[in-house]
């Protein structure tokens, strides 16, 4: 009976153990659930501001280090980030105003603060946060970069009345450690800036000076913050790519182990670990950017890639039966094939409008594309070939909105309309590196000098109404122009040659015959990224061959123009 008992009282003692546990617990786990939603929102708050820029949405940040660049707004900014990546060192662009512990939790190697066209007498220029002075790491200021470090740290900046730097300007070196390391004593620099160092800041010297300025490079060794005035980054600045790396592998003690082969090797690990078992679809459009996604992510996953080709009839000469072949039988891709030509012409009948048509053409190949994907069972990621220019371009620089100067035609829509995770292996890229990387996975040349071709294709070198009759002329005249160009060993230097077809007709004559016909103009541009393009000095025997020809063997052309214009002003497209 006591035994009983005391058993009894055990459990009755356990229990209310177990009830006094209980209580708090629960309590804790309410607030805990409180706070980390709150938590979670601030999170998700923050990673929509730098989604495009963080490390872990990318491939290359995964295993190199990044010398990260703060943008105030030069039109250089980017060609310091090539820079960075032909000295093999891996480079990102961040926002100016990015706080520092953003930056801090990227682990970069150093800083670059660009130039840009503020000037410090405005007071209400753009200024980085100053505690990216106290992260300890090597900082190098470019011409606006460097008065921001002197304004910031406690030395003056004053506005050049008489002595302006704009041009080519003869360098003195004074100091030739580290910065400017195994350099000659005079060199000719780039500069333009209308403000000067009046006051170095505490703890600086000046490195090297001009006729016009005594200050055109200072550091602070013991801080590791260097600065010129003028602009190593630019091709006018003899040895400029020298300083930038001693900067990088001098002062920074970065290693120089980014390169194509090893990008290849991150981005399949990439893909495989982001993937995991699951299906990714593709827009393919035969382009270098969309067949190097394929075949990179292909190459991770396997079958488990599905790619779709739309032809929406807007194609150039045999170029889809070209895409197909290759694709299927050289690169062995599941490949689905749309022919839509009917549907887009359909859609594009009586419009003359260039973003009219960029419009229809960009909601039409959404749809389609919809329709295709969701015959596919089992997909979780859609694939895009999204470069690094585009990803600059569309993060806010300067807290203000980029200029539209065209509708870009492109499939970002569709991840969020069909709850699909996004994956782009190459928005690290520019232009040129994708085509290393082209080449790397062992691409015909005909894929890696194919010249960009825009996505709402002949469209938009048609000025006017869409019409089949319209598209078979220009594909004609396209078709001998390149042919011309390949006969003249010049189709692989040039970036980018098309046709125009131009709304008007002129007098002309064929035979004794008087004829009324269309005019069609040459375009043939030269450029790096096609930020901006200068028009190619063609042959005068090349030009008049091409036009003869497109003149005899084109029915329907009487006339043929070549545009002469660069960009900017001009764009590179017509539309």
């Amino acid at each position: 009976m006591q035994k009983k008992k005391a058993l009894k009282k055990s459990k009755n003692i356990r229990k209310a153990k177990k009830r006094a546990v209980k209580k708090p617990k629960k309590t804790k786990k309410i607030k805990a659930g409180r706070k980390s939603r709150k938590a979670k929102k601030t999170a998700r708050a923050k990673a929509s501001k730098y989604a495009k820029l963080s490390p872990e949405k990318t491939v290359s940040s995964h295993r190199h280090a990044a010398i990260l660049i703060l943008d105030f707004g030069s039109q250089y900014t980017q060609l310091i980030a090539r820079r960075v990546r032909e000295n093999k060192v891996f480079s990102r662009i961040i926002p100016y105003n990015t706080p520092a512990k953003e930056i801090a939790a990227m682990s970069p190697k150093g800083l670059i603060l660009s130039g840009g066209p503020a000037s410090l007498r405005d007071k209400k220029g753009p200024y980085p946060d100053k505690k990216i002075f106290k992260l300890g790491l090597p900082i190098l200021g470019i011409c606006y970069g460097m008065q921001i470090i002197t304004e910031m740290l406690g030395g003056k900046v004053k506005e050049a009345h008489e002595k302006r730097e704009y041009g080519k300007q003869e360098l003195f070196v004074d100091d030739n450690r580290d910065l400017f390391a195994n350099l000659p004593g005079n060199l000719t620099c780039w500069a333009s800036h209308g403000d000067f160092i009046k006051k170095n800041a505490s703890g600086f010297r000046v490195l090297a000076h001009t006729l016009n300025n005594e200050v055109a490079a200072i550091a602070n060794r013991r801080a590791k913050i260097y600065a010129t005035q003028f602009h190593p980054e630019v091709t006018h600045t003899d040895k400029g790519n020298q300083i930038i790396g001693n900067f990088l592998f001098k002062i920074c003690g970065c290693l120089g182990r980014w390169t194509m082969p090893s990008f290849v090797r991150d981005t399949l690990d990439y893909v495989k670990k982001t993937v995991g078992k699951d299906k990714v679809v593709l827009g393919l459009s035969g382009g270098v950017d969309s067949a190097v996604t394929a075949l990179l992510i292909h190459r991770a996953i396997g079958r488990r890639l599905r790619c779709i080709f739309i032809d929406n009839g807007l194609l150039r000469k045999d170029e889809a039966q070209q895409i197909k072949k290759i694709f299927r039988n050289i690169f062995h891709l599941n490949l689905g094939y749309v022919d839509s030509s009917k549907r887009f012409l359909a859609a594009l009948k009586g419009v003359t409008d260039p973003e009219q048509k960029r419009k229809i053409i960009g909601e039409e190949f959404v749809r389609v594309f919809e329709e295709q994907a969701h015959k596919i069972k089992g997909v979780k990621f859609l694939a895009q070939g999204t470069l690094y220019p585009d990803v600059i371009e569309s993060a806010s620089v300067l807290g203000g909105p980029a200029s539209r100067i065209k509708t870009h035609h492109n499939v970002g829509g569709l991840p969020e309309k069909m709850k699909l995770k996004l994956i782009e292996p190459l928005r690290d890229l520019f232009k040129d590196e994708v085509r290393h990387i082209a080449a790397e996975l062992g691409f015909p040349d005909t894929i890696i000098h194919r010249q960009p071709f825009p996505g709402p294709g002949l469209a938009v070198r048609i000025i006017g109404e869409v019409t089949l009759a319209n598209l078979n002329l220009l594909r004609e005249v396209d078709r001998r122009v390149v042919e011309e160009l390949r006969n003249a060993n010049l189709y692989d230097q040039i970036w980018q040659s098309f046709a125009v077809l131009l709304p008007i007709q002129t007098v002309g004559v064929k035979g004794d015959a008087r004829t009324y016909e269309n005019v069609v103009a040459l375009r043939c541009v030269n450029s790096l990224d096609g930020m901006t393009a200068d028009w190619v000095k063609l042959p005068y025997d090349l030009l008049e061959k091409i036009s003869n020809r497109i003149i005899n063997e084109v029915k329907g052309v009487n006339r043929v123009v070549y545009d002469i214009s660069s960009k900017p002003p001009a764009t590179i497209e017509w539309e």
